[in-house]
């Protein structure tokens, strides 16, 4: 019997190899899809103001359209010292949404001369099934990462603003982790590792006996 196809509401290529790693390593058996398996499918307008309305809007939209069950994310960095921005503007801080270089260049700029430098990666991960939103069709989790930011890139790895983040305890930043290391630790992968026996039990997924 085939595995359950769960679609991934991104059509970053980043954010599929990532979330099919880690499903892997919680034994959940589904077929993970990105929107590039839908071209039809219309953008999602993130308009909420709090990253789990954002998660949910691009799962709800994702689970009607496809009529399939849908995992979104939405994600970002909360600096102390900004009063918790970026946050859900992280991916579009200089303007442009998804210009890494640009976002990474004027955070940089903005905490030249500040000596607070604490931040964390948020990040929430929401299933929906399709047929509405109604009670127990929508779940949502949340993992975070509490750090520090450098004042220099350090790293290759990662993208968005892994090159600037130290994480609490660590002597280099999540761009000079390897993937697996990342996943263990990131916001991203304790999200979704929270939400994988979610999609175990309402997703259709299997799991190894």
């Amino acid at each position: 019997m085939p595995a359950e196809r769960v679609v991934l509401a991104t059509r970053n290529p980043h954010k599929v190899t990532e979330l099919s790693r880690i499903l892997v390593t919680t034994g959940v058996d589904v077929s993970l899809v990105g929107l590039d398996a839908y071209p039809e499918m219309p953008e999602v307008a993130e308009t909420g103001l709090t990253f789990a309305d954002n998660a949910l809007l691009k799962a709800r939209a994702v689970a009607a359209f496809t009529g399939l069950p849908a995992v979104a994310d939405d994600s970002g960095l909360c600096v102390d010292a900004l009063h918790g921005m970026p946050g859900i503007f992280s991916a579009r801080w200089s303007g442009g949404h998804g210009d890494d270089k640009a976002n990474l260049d004027l955070l940089l700029a903005q905490l030249s001369d500040l000596s607070e430098r604490g931040a964390q990666f948020v990040c929430v991960a929401a299933l929906a099934l399709p047929g509405g939103s109604a009670e127990r069709r929508e779940w949502t989790v949340t993992g975070v990462l509490a750090g520090s930011l450098t004042r220099e890139r350090r790293g290759t790895g990662g993208f968005g603003y892994d090159p600037v983040f130290l994480p609490t305890g660590s002597s280099v930043t999540t761009a000079q982790l390897s993937p697996e290391g990342k996943d263990a630790i990131s916001h991203r992968g304790r999200a979704l590792r929270a939400l994988a026996p979610v999609i175990a039990e309402h997703a259709g997924a299997r799991r190894p006996v």
